[in-house]
Order: structure tokens, then C-alpha cells, then sequence
């Protein structure tokens, strides 16, 4: 039995943690990759990945289906909250990351390692996920990150690996790609410059064709969760995986998000997440029917803090648990059917009916005719909504 400390290392396959699993190796450490499956892997990438680890020479390979726990323990607060940074991106990767990185802690305190890796560089918001939650979940374990540690180019990594006789084959593209369920991320020349956008053929689903037929769907939702498309009952992650391949053809919930970093600078990220924004449109028009306007007005706040605490790094704040609670309860009226159609790069809501739906004809139509009060209350309403405006105007001016 090796007397070698373990030290468990979240692993992609790619240059930076294939470099990591051979410089832990040679400090002295048995290494046991780890790889979860957020979305974006197949069985063909999972076998080609778990050959990497063996080949570099772990003692141990384990691949984790988390895609189910990524929808019941942060997307579907995403969805229910209606997040999208900047009013566009759908926080895929934060998710993603947050899931892998608490997966990978379990594991390894299960494994009873002395320390846990990540391939991290010092530059990026993966970093602080990670950390936060090793050090947050697995504090007695020793955190080591060698490509932030070493500061290495990837020209210098691919060099230290050939002196070894490992080869990694060099990206055969421009950009670099992040797939996943909630979305996919792209990154390239063009997200570096503001100026700059990315060219339809960056994203995996290529160019859009400008003449396909529209397509019209319908999504049920039970309680804010999607349960049927098009009248097939479906369990949340087959649905999402099935209309991101729908809304891949036709380029919709594409585009470049702008903003904050959790390092304080600016960033610039393509992504490509179809699924994330059908639902997010559907689910958010079928609140729009169920809910009161007070309701609504504080999910959209409270929503978006949710999502700059699991997108900032701040997942495990007990305040987490506290937004998800109010926006489990915000769901108990969300259930109903949405009607959308999906054109090339746009999405269009037609209709939403429910049950529990709060236009109610036989108390007023909009503009039309009120049946629930006269034409004389309406006067007076009207006349007591204004008079703090109108005193606030004939005040006398202080001198």
C-alpha cells in the first residue's frame, strides 16, 4: 500500500490539469482525478478523459454525473429567480463551477486525501469558486493550485510536458469552449476587445440558417419547474437538454456578456444558452399572470442577489439559503402552460394561461369596462391618488 500523501484533483483532460496531475505526482503525491459532468460531455469524452488520467499516471479516475444536482440545488433557483447578469447571461459556468467544486470536496473527504488541486489560473473567477468552496467544505485539507502557483504560459506547460513524453495535442481553434447544461461559454480574440464580436462560427452550433421555419412549442411548468414540452412529460434535465438542441439550430439565447469579475475588473464572455433562455422567458411571462405586482418587484431584487452571490463566489453564505427558501415559496402559483415560437436568433412568447391566472375579466377588462367598481369611485380614486403631487407642486418654494 503507497505511503504517498493522496491529493484529489478536479480534472478536465485538458493542458492545465493533465500539467498537474505529473507536477503533483512529482512532489510526491498520489493523485486521483476527478471529473464531474455538468452537461457538455459525452460517452466517447468521459472514456477519452478517464485514458488521459490513467495514461499520466493517476492512481485513481472517478467520473460523477452531477447534471441532476445542478438542477435541483442551483438552476432551478436561477429559474425561478429568473437571473440573467446584465439582463443576458444566464450564469452557466458560475453554476457549473460551484457543483463541480463542492462534488470534488465530497470526494475527497470520503477518499480521506491530504490535499485537493484545481487547474485554476491566478486571472479568472474559477479560482475563487473553487477555493471558497474547498476551504469552505474540506478546511483540514491542504489546497494546492500549480498553475496559479507557477504562473506557467500554456507554451511553457506544453514544453515541461514534452520533456516528459507527454504530448497534449494544441487547439485546433481559435476559441476556447465550455460546455454545459445552462449554457456554453466562448471565449476568443474577439471577447478581449469591447469593440469586437464574435463571428457566428465560434459557437459549437456553427452558422444560423436565416430560412428555416419558425417552430412553436409549448412548456408546462408545475410550481416554477418545467415538467412537459409540446405535452411529453420530461424530468428537468432531459428537458433542458432537448431544447438546447432545438434552440441550437436556431441561434437563440446567444450573445456576449459584459461585466464585473469577481476580481474587480471587466470581462467579456461569449455564450451560447438556448434552454436557459427559453425557459427564463416562459417561466417569467407565466409569473407575469400568477403573481402579484409586489411579488414580482421583489423576486426580480432578490433574484438577482441570488445570482451575484452563486456567480461572486458566495454560494455557501447562509444568506443563499434564505433567498432560496422566498424563492421556493414565490413557485407555490407557477404552474400553467406557456406558447412560444423560436424563429432564427429570436424568441417570441404567444400565450400563457393558468389556473391560478389573476386577470380576471369578471372584475375588469383593461381599457375596456370595469364591473367591480363605477364610474364615480374611479373618479374619486383618481382624484386621492394624485394630491400629494398636487400639494408637493403649490408649496411655496423655501427661500
Amino acid at each position: 500500500m503507497s505511503q504517498k500523501p493522496l491529493c484529489v484533483l478536479a480534472f478536465s483532460g485538458g493542458l492545465d490539469t493533465s500539467f498537474c496531475v505529473l507536477y503533483l505526482r512529482e512532489r510526491g503525491y498520489d493523485v486521483a482525478t476527478v471529473t464531474v459532468d455538468t452537461g457538455g460531455f459525452d460517452a466517447e469524452e468521459l472514456a477519452r478523459i478517464e485514458a488521459a488520467a490513467n495514461r499520466l499516471g493517476a492512481i485513481s479516475h472517478q467520473a460523477i454525473d452531477a447534471r441532476g444536482e445542478l438542477w435541483h440545488d442551483y438552476l432551478r433557483y436561477l429559474l425561478f429567480g429568473n437571473v440573467l447578469r446584465g439582463q443576458l447571461y444566464p450564469l452557466s459556468v458560475s453554476a457549473e463551477r460551484v457543483a463541480q467544486a463542492k462534488r470534488v470536496a465530497h470526494y475527497a473527504l470520503a477518499q480521506g486525501a491530504q490535499a485537493i488541486a484545481h487547474g485554476s489560473t491566478g486571472a479568472g473567477n474559477d479560482q475563487v469558486r473553487f477555493d471558497v468552496a474547498f476551504r469552505t467544505l474540506c478546511p483540514g485539507i491542504e489546497l494546492i493550485t500549480p498553475i496559479r502557483e507557477l504562473a506557467l504560459s500554456r507554451e511553457a506547460e506544453t514544453a515541461w510536458l514534452a520533456e516528459r513524453g507527454v504530448s497534449i495535442p494544441a487547439k485546433t481553434t481559435a476559441y476556447s469552449v465550455n460546455e454545459g447544461m445552462w449554457g456554453t461559454s466562448v471565449g476568443g480574440g474577439e471577447t478581449h476587445d469591447s469593440w469586437r464580436h464574435l463571428p457566428e462560427t465560434a459557437y459549437p452550433g456553427g452558422a444560423v440558417d436565416a430560412t428555416l421555419a419558425p417552430t412553436k412549442l409549448v412548456l408546462e411548468f408545475a410550481q416554477g419547474v418545467p415538467v412537459a414540452l409540446d405535452g411529453q412529460a420530461l424530468d428537468a434535465v432531459a428537458l433542458i437538454e432537448k431544447l438546447n438542441a432545438l434552440g441550437d439550430r436556431y441561434g437563440v439565447g446567444r450573445g456576449i456578456h459584459l461585466g464585473d469579475t469577481i476580481l474587480g475588473i471587466k470581462g467579456r464572455v461569449g455564450f451560447a444558452a438556448a434552454a436557459a433562455h427559453i425557459l427564463i422567458q416562459a417561466h417569467r411571462e407565466l409569473e407575469k399572470l400568477v403573481l402579484s405586482g409586489k411579488q414580482l418587484f421583489w423576486k426580480e431584487s432578490l433574484g438577482n442577489l441570488y445570482g451575484s452571490l452563486l456567480h461572486e463566489g458566495h454560494y455557501f453564505d447562509p444568506l443563499a439559503r434564505d433567498l432560496e427558501a422566498f424563492l421556493q415559496s414565490s413557485q407555490h402559483n407557477v404552474s400553467g402552460e406557456v406558447r412560444l415560437c423560436l424563429y432564427p436568433r429570436a424568441i417570441v412568447v404567444e400565450g400563457v394561461r393558468s389556473a391560478h391566472s389573476l386577470m380576471q375579466s369578471k372584475v375588469a377588462s383593461y381599457g375596456e369596462g370595469a364591473k367591480a367598481w363605477t364610474g364615480e369611485e374611479a373618479r374619486g380614486y383618481c382624484k386621492l391618488f394624485g394630491i400629494a403631487q398636487q400639494v408637493a407642486l403649490a408649496a411655496p418654494e423655501a427661500s
